[in-house]
């Protein structure tokens, strides 16, 4: 998993699974360049990052944007992308339909723009690693909306795993992970809901960022997985 000379992108990578995941990769020998809407979001990554990593403010919901970031960075050799808000879960009755299609505008079409403005930049052998989740496996009620941004990435991934070949696209598909994406919670039902989601898997606890990132460093290592959708859940699925 060395990474040597090669530069990772990571959008979304000052929080959470994708700040692991950048200072993963940094740790391995990458030029790190991490991207968030807030200036004081990247200032704060970049204090937690090794020396040498850079960050930049860019507002993904805005397709311009994005291709002003990739024009101005230049090559690059991996492009990760795990941006996205916090989670709400809503049954159909309570559901916004307006909110419901603005929850696909980072998640999905942010992610999209992406590709496209990088795609033309990834050196050979270089590759994309999305993020899905479990949702699209597992849904339980209130997660219509997740599971369909869930369900829709994975789509994505696959096709243009075909579209782009050969640079390799791929997803990652964590289950339940202790991260920001669920600070909209009350702290008191976040946490009894770690414990009840950890007690009923396999691995008995939800994942941890750290856990994540080493699925997104095999993606962007393995330079024979491609259209692959890597699932780290702690064995979610299967219960």
């Amino acid at each position: 998993m060395e990474l040597h000379g090669q530069r990772v992108v990571v959008l979304g990578g000052t929080s959470g699974i994708g700040l692991a995941t950048a200072r993963a990769a940094a740790e391995r020998g990458a030029d790190v360049v991490v991207a968030s809407s807030r200036r004081t979001s990247v200032d704060k990554a970049l204090a937690e990052l090794p020396s040498g990593s850079t960050g930049h403010v860019a507002d993904l919901s805005e397709p311009a944007v994005i291709e002003a970031l990739f024009a101005q960075l230049g090559p690059i050799d991996h492009l990760v992308y795990t941006a996205g808000e916090s989670l709400e879960l809503r049954t159909l009755a309570e559901l916004d339909l307006d909110a419901a299609k603005s929850f696909f505008t980072v998640r999905y079409f942010g992610a999209l723009a992406s590709v496209r403005a990088a795609a033309p930049r990834l050196r050979p052998g270089g590759s994309i690693t999305l993020t899905t989740g479990v949702a699209k496996d597992r849904p339980r009620a209130g997660w219509a909306l997740g599971a369909s941004v869930c369900g829709a990435v994975e789509a994505l991934t696959r096709a243009l795993a075909v579209e782009l070949a050969p640079l390799r696209v791929n997803a990652v598909s964590p289950g339940v992970v202790r991260t920001e994406l669920w600070a909209a919670m009350d702290p008191a039902a976040r946490e009894r809901m770690y414990a009840e989601v950890g007690a009923a898997i396999p691995a008995g606890r939800v994942g941890e960022v750290a856990d994540i990132a080493q699925a997104y460093l095999y993606c962007l290592t393995q330079p024979f997985a491609t259209g692959t959708v890597l699932t780290t859940d702690g064995g979610t699925v299967l219960v």
